[in-house]
Parts: C-alpha cells; structure tokens; sequence
C-alpha cells in the first residue's frame, strides 16, 4: 500500500486541540492495523523549542534521537505508543536554516532563492522524509499555528501542491475550527467556521472533513447548516465536544466514524470497526477509581503545560493503581524552610520538578529537606534530582556551601558540575546531552524493582552531572548511586534506601510513559504514596 497522507490544520483560534485530534485519528487507524507515524510542522522561526520559555511553548519534549520538540510529540507518544524522531518535528527556522546552508554551498547554481518554489519545496521534502526512512501507511501531519497567521502560509501552499500531487487516493485534508457559543443570544455560531474555511479554499485548499470543536452539543441542523456552506459531507462535520477526559476523544472520534470517513475519502474500505479493548479498558479503570492520592509537584512554572509529561505520568500510573492523583502546584520561588511544612502539608508524596536557571532551587532544596526528614515519598527529576544531591551534602554531609557550578555562588563542594562533554560547549540550542541513553540498575535497588531488570535506557536533557568525585562520600552517608550510564560512568539515580520512597532520577522518565505502558518509576511512585508502602 502506498502511504497515505492526513493533514490537520486549524481555524478561528488556537490551542483548539489540533495535537489530541491528530494522536486519537492516529490511534483509530493504527487499531485497523495500519503503520502510523505522526508529525508536527511549526511556523515559528526557531530552530526548536529547546530555547523557548515554558510560559511560552509549554514544555520541550525530547525524542529518542534528541530532538527537543514540542509537547504535542508526547501527545502522539503517549496515545499510539509510537516512537517519533527528530524528522517529525519541523519548524520554520530548520526550513530555513536547511535551504540557505544548500544556498551557500552554491546548490542552487546562482537562482534566486525565493519562498515558492524553494522554502515550499523543503516543506514537501520534509513531510515526505518519514516515508522515505520507513514504510508508513499514513503519515498524519500537524500544521502549527492558526489559519490566517502570515508564517503559516508556506506550509499551507507546501500543503495545497502536495494534494494535487498525490491525488485525492493519498491526500486528504481534516480542519479543525470552534464553534463559539453566545450566551446573550443563546446561541451557537457558525461564521467563523465558514470564514476559517473560505480563508482556507481561497489558498487553494478543500477540507475534505472538519472537526467542530465547541463546549455544547452541536445538533444535527447546525452540522448540515455547516456542510452546506463549506462545501463538506453532512457525516464529515465531526463534533469534538470538550470532554472530562482527554483520553476519551479517540472514542468520540470512532463513535462518529472519523476514522471511516478519512478512509472512504482516499478509496480504502474500512472494514469492522476495532474494539479497543485495552484502551476501553483503562479508560473504565479510570472511572473506577475512587480513592484520591494529593501529590505536590514542586517547581517554579506555575503553567501546567510546563510539566505536561510529568503531570500525564502521574495520572496514569494513578489509574493502573486503582487511584485519582491530584495534583497541587507549589512555587518553589516561595518555599523555605520555614513554611514547607504549612505548604506540603496533606501530600502523599512530593515531585521536585526539573528546569532551568537559579531561580527557586533554594525552594527545592527546602522540600528535599523536609520530605527527607520527615519521610515523604520524593520523585526528584532531572535538577529536582540534583537538588536532593545538594540538601543531602548540606544537610547530611556538613558540606554547607555544597552547590551546583550552574550557580553563581562560588563552592568548594560542586556536588553538581558541569559535564566534561560539556565545557568547551558556548551554543545554547540543541548541544545539552540529549536523548535515550543506557542506565545499569544496583541489585536490590528501588529503581531495579520499579523496572523489573537491570539495563533501561531513558531519555536526558540536562548539561550538568553528578560529580563522581564525591559518589564514596554519599555512599558511606546513606544516599546510594543506584542507577550508572555504563559507558560515561555518568550517576543517573540515586536512592535513600532508608526511606520509603526517595528517589532521583537525571532523565527524564515521563517521556516513554504511555497510556498502555506507564513508566515503571511513576508506577512505584504512585503506588507508594497511594497505600504507604509497595503492593505486590
């Protein structure tokens, strides 16, 4: 079968949910038992996300290649369990960057270099570039941004040449816009529906099906009020209704035969529709679940998006432990040792979160204190990691100007230093120690039960490391290196095995956490804070 290609686009507004409809479409077709793969196409003029403030862009999601991208990726993961790479997130500035480096190596031979046909045709290249790699039946393509954006129009003209080049058998067009309600009036609105959609045709481009997203029931007069006026099958006017739960939108999809619809559209009978056995599964799990377990997760982000991986972890490991996690930010700009016992009071346990910058890591060394003291069940990711390093040196060691390097504050003690790879290192983007690297697990270990075996491989992002200088000290003390990169001897867990549950990791376990297979550490965690002690 040749591939097939879905793009997804936007109108009226933004964060609408383009990513959610593009990992449910996604999942419904991979359920049929086709090869998925999809991918996301920013217009924004940065090379990644990896420079990007959280308040701005919500977390940067790593691959296991190392591509830091952005966090709809780890929508796509999380629902299909598919693997992506750096070749499934693009943004305006690698367009760019890629044809004016072909440019100055002379591959152009003297054109002029323009945006048609030259930054469309690097657009084309690139949405084919997975297929080229990797047979895909259907390869799902996310357009960033909003209908109308001015950045936005190369990808749509790269979009509107693709279709007529492929045909309508191989390429297909699903816009999603909103369907605002008036409360004075009462009513449901459809002109900016068929505003996005005229916006959309005078580029050249026919939506094929469209995707209503809206906070009140659409009837059917309004759907058929929609089709006629832009041009769309009555049945290809999907609903997508704000729902309690982000995992039930692929369900509402198959209930409305998006899945169907894309596939008699490209001249592919659907066959039965799928059962879905364990994702109906987990999601009856979910609502079975009665008992509450209170987290905190400690950071400086007060932006949910900006822990948007480690927040889904914690909910589904929740889930597979018969449990609702609920979760209670605190800024660790305003903790200190003084109030950590007002501000964590109530929690079963305590995530001290990963980021950037010295901003609030005296707050997260303030919870590592008082959870370790007090026996709180602490999950430290990445700095939150290093932080519970430096609190074990101050506190346990007597090491009192203990620190990191990343600080300005001058230590004898650089229980955290920058790693060797590192240091003749000046770019900021896309140099950190990225992606999945190996981790060897100590018999005996919490991290090797949470596993269940002794060699993982989790993803990084981090720049600075455990200084080994220091690892003997630690060990004779109590806090134990559990976890070791086999080959850089690089720390990558660390255990107080005293304790109920204290554990640091330097990756980044919330990225190969899945809906059908939550990550083992988030598991464990849950678990313990849930019933006070491991269940069997």
């Amino acid at each position: 079968m040749e591939t097939r290609y879905i793009f997804i686009t936007g109108g009226v507004a933004s964060s609408l949910g383009k990513g959610i409809v593009s990992a449910s479409l996604g999942k419904l077709l991979q359920a049929r038992g086709y090869e998925i793969t999809i991918q996301k196409f920013d217009p924004y003029i940065n090379i990644d996300p990896g420079t990007l403030n959280p308040y701005e862009h919500g977390e940067c999601y790593v691959t296991d290649d190392g591509q830091e991208t952005d966090l709809d990726l780890g929508h796509y993961e999380r629902f299909t369990g598919i693997r992506t790479s750096r070749d499934n997130s693009v943004t305006t500035g690698r367009i760019y960057l890629s044809v004016i480096e072909r440019e100055r190596k002379g591959d152009y031979l003297g054109k002029t270099i323009q945006v048609v046909p030259h930054i469309t045709d690097e657009i084309k290249r690139r949405i084919l570039l997975n297929a080229s790699k990797q047979h895909f039946d259907f390869v799902i393509t996310e357009i960033g941004g909003t209908i109308g954006d001015i950045e936005s129009q190369p990808f749509l003209e790269a979009i509107r040449q693709l279709r007529w080049e492929l045909g309508p058998s191989r390429a297909l067009n699903v816009h999603l816009t909103y369907v605002p309600y008036l409360a004075a009036a009462g009513e449901l609105k459809t002109k900016p529906t068929q505003t996005s959609v005229k916006q959309l045709q005078g580029l050249g481009i026919q939506p094929e099906v469209l995707v209503l997203r809206t906070e009140h029931e659409l009837g059917d007069d309004l759907r058929a009020k929609v089709a006629h006026f832009c041009n769309v099958d009555v049945p290809a006017v999907i609903q997508s209704q704000d729902l309690p739960d982000i995992y039930e939108v692929p369900l509402n999809m198959q209930r409305q035969g998006l899945d169907a619809i894309c596939l008699h559209k490209m001249g592919i009978e659907p066959g039965p529709v799928p059962e879905l056995k364990p994702w109906r599964a987990f999601l009856e799990r979910r609502k079975q679940a009665t008992r509450e377990v209170h987290i905190g997760l400690v950071g400086k982000y007060d932006l949910q998006d900006a822990y948007k991986s480690i927040r889904e972890s914690l909910s589904l490991a929740g889930t597979y432990n018969n449990c609702r996690v609920r979760l209670h930010y605190i800024n660790s700009e305003q903790l200190t040792p003084d109030n950590c016992a007002e501000r964590l009071m109530g929690l079963a346990g305590i995530v001290i979160c990963p980021g950037f910058g010295v901003r609030g890591l005296e707050g997260k060394i303030a919870a590592a204190q008082y959870t370790r003291t007090h026996d709180i069940p602490t999950f430290g990711i990445c700095l939150g990691m290093q932080m519970m390093v430096i609190e074990f040196a101050r506190n346990v060691l007597g090491w009192t100007d203990a620190n990191s390097a990343d600080t300005d504050r001058p230590t004898a003690h650089p229980v955290i230093d920058l790693m060797e790879s590192q240091k003749n290192i000046t770019q900021k983007g896309g140099t950190m120690r990225l992606g999945a690297y190996d981790c060897r697990l100590s018999e005996g270990s919490r991290a090797r039960q949470a596993y269940g075996q002794e060699l993982v491989r989790e993803r990084h992002r981090h720049r600075y490391e455990f200084n080994n200088r220091y690892r003997s000290d630690f060990e004779a003390a109590g806090m134990q290196c559990t976890g070791v990169n086999p080959q850089a001897d690089l720390v990558e867990i660390v255990e107080l095995p005293q304790l109920r549950w204290y554990v640091g990791a330097q990756f980044h376990p919330e990225y190969s956490s899945t809906v059908l297979h939550p990550g083992p550490l988030f598991m464990d965690f849950v678990n313990v804070c849930a019933y006070g002690t491991a269940q069997a």
